[in-house]
C-alpha cells in the first residue's frame, strides 16, 4: 500500500579518488589486488537462487600476464539460458509489483557499498580482468557505475511523478508498467560501468534481466553480482549466465517473453539481432524494445587557431587511455598545416614518455589490449602499415605478446583521407592522423562527416569561435556526443549523457532519463466522476 509520495533528488556525481602516493584508497587497492591475486576465484552463473557450475570451465588470465591464472568460471549451454528465462519470469510478478521505494533502495545501496566497502575490489577486478589501469578503473567501476545506480533512480523518480492533466470531473493518470515479459542485456569488456548499467536499469524499471556479459569481463561482473546480492537484489530478477552470444540469441529471440534488448558491442551483431528480432515480430507479446550502442570511429578536428598543447594532451588521452579500447576513443586526427610539424614533434615527444606494462605498477599508463584475437587484429593492421607507401608510423608500432598482449601506443600519419585505418574501427592504441591544407576548414568538415558510417564521439580544437560554431553545426549528425577543446572521451552520467546514432546505434543516451523510458510500458487511466447517463450530445437538438 502507498502511504506517500517518496522523492528521490539529483544526486552528485561521485568523486574521484586521486590514488596519489601515500593515500588510503591506494593502500587499499594494492592490498585488494594482492588478495585477488592469492586466491583463484571459481565463478558459477547465477540463476535464480542458484549458483550452478557446469564443470566445464575456462580460465581467466589477466591480460598483461597471460600465463597467470586469477580463477575460472563455468560455461553454460542452452539449457541454462532457458532455466534463467524460467527463474526470470517466475520473480517478474513479485519484482514488478514490489513498491518502488523497496527498489530503488536496492540500487542505492548497492550504490554505496560500491563506494566504500566494494570500491577496492570492483577497480581491482577490473585493472586485473581487463587490464584497466588504478584511474581508468577508477573512474570506469566505481565512479561511473555508482552514477548509474543513483542517477538512474533519480531519473526513474522524475518519471513516476510525471502526470497527465486532468479536466473538470474527471481523473487522469499514468502507470510506467515494466515491459511484459524479460529483458535480455548483452554487455561488452572494456566498461564494468556498462555491465552493471544495462542488466540495472531495466531491472529498476521492474523488469526482470537475463544478463550475458562478455567472458573477458567476467571477474569484474561476479564482483558486481555479489554487490546486488548484498545490497539485497531479489533472486531471478537479474540472472548472470555464461553462453555463447549465439546460443543466448538463438533462445531468446525465439521465445514469446522476449520483451527487449540492451546491447553494447559490435555494429555487426547488432544488425544481426535487428533481424533476427524482425524476423520473429510474430511471435513475440509485444514488439521488443532494441537498444544498442555499437561501434565508432572517433574524430578530433584541428584548426588552424588551435593551440598545440590542447591538441595533444587531447590526442593523448583521447586516443591512448584504455589502450585506446574505448568506442569513444579518438582513433582519426584531422591537423591543419600551419601546426602540422609542431603537433607531430610534440605528440611523438609526449607519447615516449608514457610507460606500458602490468596494471601493479602504478607507473604505467599503458596496459595489455584484452586478448590475443584483439592484439593479431591490430598487429596485422600495423604490419600492413609498414608496407604501404602512403602511410607510416611516427612512433610505437612495436607489438609483443610474450607476457602480456602488448601493443605500443602508435600513430600513423597517412597522406590519403581515406587510407583504412582512417575508417575502419580499430578499438586499440592506434592513432591515424592526416594533415590537410589550413585555408580547407570546409572542405575537411565535410571529409570527416563522409569518412565513417558511424557517429558517435568527435571533437574540435580551436581558438577561434565562428569555426567553432561553424563544425558544430557541419558536423551536426556525425557525433552524438561532441566535444569542444577536449577529448572525445570521458563522459559523465548526467552531465553528457552518451550514445551515437548512424551505424553506432540507437542513440538512447545511457546516464539520461531518455535510456529508461525505453524500459517502461505507459498505462493511462481515465476515471470519470459523474458518467453520461444519455448518448445524447447538445447539437442534436434544433429547439
Amino acid at each position: 500500500m502507498n502511504t506517500g509520495s517518496f522523492h528521490y533528488p539529483l544526486p552528485a556525481n561521485e568523486p574521484v579518488l586521486s590514488y596519489a602516493a601515500g593515500s588510503a584508497e591506494k593502500r587499499l587497492l594494492k592490498a585488494a589486488i594482492k588478495e585477488l591475486k592469492s586466491n583463484k576465484l571459481d565463478i558459477p552463473m547465477y540463476i535464480g537462487s542458484e549458483e550452478v557450475r557446469t564443470g566445464k570451465v575456462v580460465e581467466i588470465h589477466p591480460p598483461h600476464e597471460n600465463k597467470f591464472v586469477l580463477g575460472k568460471f563455468h560455461q553454460g549451454d542452452a539449457s541454462h539460458v532457458k532455466k534463467a528465462i524460467s527463474a526470470a519470469l517466475k520473480a517478474k510478478d513479485k519484482w514488478a509489483n514490489t513498491s518502488w521505494e523497496n527498489r530503488a533502495n536496492i540500487f542505492l545501496k548497492a550504490a554505496d557499498l560500491l563506494a566504500t566497502k566494494y570500491r577496492p575490489y570492483i577497480c581491482a577486478t577490473t585493472m586485473l580482468g581487463q587490464s584497466k589501469n588504478a584511474f581508468q578503473a577508477e573512474i570506469d567501476a566505481a565512479c561511473e557505475l555508482i552514477d548509474f545506480l543513483r542517477f538512474n533512480v533519480h531519473f526513474l523518480s522524475e518519471i513516476y511523478n510525471q502526470q497527465p492533466i486532468s479536466s473538470p470531473g474527471i481523473n487522469n493518470r499514468m502507470e510506467y508498467r515494466p515491459l511484459e515479459g524479460f529483458v535480455l542485456a548483452v554487455t561488452p569488456f572494456n566498461f564494468t560501468a556498462i555491465g552493471g548499467n544495462l542488466p540495472t536499469s531495466a531491472a529498476m524499471c521492474g523488469n526482470v534481466v537475463i544478463w550475458k556479459c562478455a567472458n573477458t569481463q567476467v571477474y569484474s561482473a561476479e564482483m558486481f553480482m555479489r554487490v546486488l546480492r548484498e545490497a539485497g537484489l531479489p533472486d531471478g530478477v537479474i540472472n548472470l549466465v555464461f553462453a555463447s552470444g549465439p546460443t543466448i540469441g538463438e533462445v531468446c529471440f525465439n521465445h514469446p517473453d522476449f520483451a527487449g534488448i540492451h546491447f553494447t558491442g559490435s555494429t555487426g551483431v547488432f544488425n544481426g539481432m535487428w533481424k533476427h528480432i524482425g524476423e520473429n515480430a510474430h511471435i513475440y507479446k509485444s514488439y521488443p524494445r532494441i537498444v544498442g550502442e555499437t561501434g565508432g570511429k572517433d574524430f578530433v578536428i584541428a584548426h588552424k587557431s588551435a593551440d598545440v598543447n590542447i591538441l595533444v594532451a587531447a590526442l593523448c588521452r583521447g586516443a591512448f587511455e584504455y589502450q585506446g579500447q574505448k568506442c569513444s576513443a579518438a582513433s582519426r586526427a584531422y591537423i591543419p598545416s600551419n601546426i602540422s610539424a609542431q603537433t607531430k614533434k610534440k605528440l611523438v615527444a609526449e607519447i615516449k614518455t608514457m610507460k606500458m606494462g602490468t596494471v601493479e605498477d602504478f607507473s604505467n599508463f599503458i596496459n595489455a589490449v584484452i586478448d590475443e584475437k584483439s592484439f593479431d587484429k591490430l598487429e596485422s593492421y600495423i604490419k600492413q602499415v609498414k608496407k604501404d607507401k602512403g602511410a607510416r608510423i611516427l612512433v610505437g608500432g612495436k607489438c609483443d605478446k610474450t607476457s602480456g598482449y602488448f601493443i605500443e601506443p602508435t600513430v600513423i600519419e597517412v597522406s590519403d583521407p581515406k587510407y583504412v585505418t582512417m575508417c575502419e574501427e580499430l578499438f586499440g592504441p592506434v592513432l591515424t592522423i592526416y594533415t590537410y591544407d589550413e585555408n580547407k576548414f570546409d572542405d575537411v568538415l565535410k571529409l570527416a562527416d563522409s569518412t565513417s558510417p558511424y557517429a558517435l564521439t568527435g571533437s574540435i580544437i580551436a581558438q577561434d569561435r565562428y569555426a567553432v560554431e561553424l563544425a558544430t553545426k557541419k558536423l551536426a549528425n556525425s557525433a552524438g556526443n561532441f566535444y569542444i577543446n577536449d577529448k572525445p572521451t570521458g563522459a559523465v552520467v548526467g552531465q553528457q549523457p552518451f550514445g551515437g546514432a548512424r551505424k553506432s546505434g540507437t542513440n538512447d543516451k545511457a546516464g539520461s532519463i531518455l535510456n529508461l523510458f525505453r524500459w517502461l510500458s505507459p498505462r493511462v487511466i481515465k476515471e470519470t466522476f459523474v458518467p453520461a447517463t444519455d448518448y445524447r450530445y447538445p447539437f442534436l437538438l434544433e429547439k
